[in-house]
């Protein structure tokens, strides 16, 4: 993950999981999937008085245009960096991969007619015939190979090359089939097929780009839309393809504005400048859902809020402190103020919803076992004593890129100088947040920061593979053998329920040891004006194709 304005961050480079194990050969892919089905509406995890949608009422007909809020504007388009949201909200309709993550966060196949699994080491993908890409020509099995390699060769800097990093080969083996051989069974890279890691791109198209791919021009797609007006620094604009193998869009054309301000986005949307937006400001929740312009919608987002523990050479190295902190949180106060009460306190770091493929009993083991998300004021205070860390000082990453940022940083401080610690808050400038996942000199001084995490499939796995020694995410450097052991044992089990078991397990041990400090879990929110409506309420729009279902919410009506 990211920066965001409302969404904290996260990016999902990873650093896969081995194994030795061996696993049982599957005939057929509908048994990987991890299949959370649509969610129904309820208030879930979503807090009180919060009701999650599965979607948005269905568009009644055409329109000729809509615009959309984006916070920031991407660097570049092209799907090898895709891991942020800003590039994925616009590309994933563009750009489409060899599977395809429901609106219900499940998966289904993509521009990959069938995916199989002869053996543990590999998967097969057959591809639809006579897809077509932007500029006419037909997708064949080497624009797969091609597009595929490019995530895996190390000058392009690929934010999925940790996907591919048990793939020994991608081969051509026949003029509609590509397959893709493994060092050892991989449960989570078919999965990470229906990401931006899958997409597929038409060769010819990306090498006659050159270095200017991503950045202007033909993205040499396929998606029900393709790269129109690039207006640097405000808009981009998306022009229906006509030419697209699936249900057309309903939109000719899609208009992203670019506006970082989080005001300036929220009253763009109530004076009709702007038809819609994702991650819409916390602070903003009020005046959108009682302004009569609109409705705000919540769904699921596969996403908890957490404190990120970045160093633990001093008093975060002994678990007491961290526990310390993780009782004296005020959790709920949190809940209300920092993400305007749309969430759930928590302590855990999955959300329920990544559990939904898990029978009871095993979603019962993950979650049974975790303490309580209520403060423990006296307690926390006796583990600092205990520690003998009383009057230690530590630092906190904040950031004015949102309240759910800049309040739970504020919350940790209270939370600290409750139980006896020195906390000092550290201000971040919102372009340099993003360095604190990429550059360990930026997480220099730094003991913590607030951190959002959304599961780009629907696994647990996803998250909990972080803290495996030397993970991506795993700043900290936490290391725990049998741990990692847990990782590479379940990266290894194809079969849901076996594998969810075993994280069930990995949960309780991170609930435990606290390589980071769960705060609550948070659904995807998503506005549109009375004009327009279609769009999934959930987080599948990062890889999904969502704006070609955004219509007229009228029939007849158009703009």
């Amino acid at each position: 993950m990211t920066t965001s304005p409302a969404q904290g961050l996260r990016r999902p480079f990873r650093r896969r999981g081995r194994t030795a194990a061996a696993t049982a050969v599957l005939s057929s892919f509908a048994l990987l999937a991890a299949c959370a089905g649509p969610p129904k509406s309820g208030t879930g995890g979503a807090g009180d008085g919060v009701k999650l949608s599965a979607s948005t009422p269905p568009a009644r007909g055409e329109i000729d245009s809509f615009t959309w809020a984006v916070y920031a504007e991407p660097p570049t388009l092209d799907y090898t960096v895709a891991f942020d949201y800003p590039q994925n909200t616009i590309l994933s309709n563009v750009c489409e991969s060899l599977m395809r993550w429901t609106p219900g966060l499940t998966m289904e196949p993509g521009l990959a007619r069938k995916a199989s699994n002869p053996d543990p080491e590999t998967w097969v993908y057959d591809l639809r015939p006579g897809v077509r890409f932007h500029d006419g020509k037909v997708m064949t099995a080497d624009d797969v190979v091609y597009s595929l390699g490019r995530q895996r060769d190390p000058n392009n800097a690929a934010a999925w090359a940790q996907t591919f990093q048990n793939v020994t080969s991608i081969r051509k083996t026949g003029p509609l089939q590509v397959t893709v051989k493994l060092k050892k069974p991989d449960s989570q890279f078919p999965q990470y097929m229906a990401t931006a890691a899958g997409v597929v791109a038409s060769k010819a198209g990306v090498r006659a780009a050159g270095k200017d791919y991503g950045t202007s021009g033909d993205l040499a797609c396929t998606g029900p839309f393709k790269l129109g007006t690039w207006s640097k620094g405000q808009s981009i604009e998306l022009e229906r393809f006509d030419g697209y193998w699936g249900k057309k869009a309903k939109a000719k054309k899609a208009v992203f504005k670019i506006l970082t301000d989080p005001s300036a986005r929220t009253n763009a949307m109530l004076s009709g400048e702007i038809d819609g937006g994702y991650l819409i400001p916390t602070e903003s929740y009020g005046r959108l859902r009682d302004s009569g312009v609109g409705t705000l919608y919540f769904g699921e987002g596969l996403s908890t809020v957490n404190v990120d523990i970045t160093n633990m050479h001093g008093p975060l190295g002994d678990l007491r402190v961290r526990r310390a902190l993780s009782l004296a949180l005020d959790r709920s106060g949190f809940v209300k103020a920092g993400l305007g009460g749309a969430g759930t306190a928590t302590t855990s770091l999955t959300t329920r919803a990544a559990w939904a493929g898990a029978s009871e009993q095993t979603r019962k083991e993950a979650f049974g076992a975790l303490p309580p998300a209520a403060q423990d004021i006296e307690k926390a205070k006796a583990l600092i004593e205990e520690a003998g860390a009383t009057g230690k000082t530590l630092t906190v990453a904040t950031s004015p890129i949102g309240q759910d940022v800049s309040l739970l940083a504020t919350a940790i401080q209270a939370a600290g100088s409750r139980i006896g610690l020195k906390i000092n808050l550290k201000t971040i400038a919102p372009n340099a947040f993003t360095a604190l996942f990429t550059d360990p000199k930026a997480r220099e001084g730094i003991d913590m920061f607030p951190l959002t995490y959304y599961d780009s499939i629907t696994d647990p796995l996803d998250l909990l593979q972080n803290f495996k020694t030397g993970a991506y995410m795993n700043f900290a450097d936490y290391t725990d053998k049998g741990y990692d052991g847990l990782v590479d044992q379940a990266t290894s089990v194809y079969e849901p329920e076996q594998r969810m078991k075993i994280e069930a397990e990995m949960q309780k041990r991170v609930a435990e040891q606290l390589p980071w400090i769960p705060v609550a879990e948070w659904p995807t929110a998503v506005f549109l004006n009375k004009r327009i409506t279609g769009a999934p309420t959930t987080i599948s729009y990062m890889y999904h194709p969502w704006a070609a279902d955004i219509g007229a919410a009228d029939a007849g009506a158009s703009r």
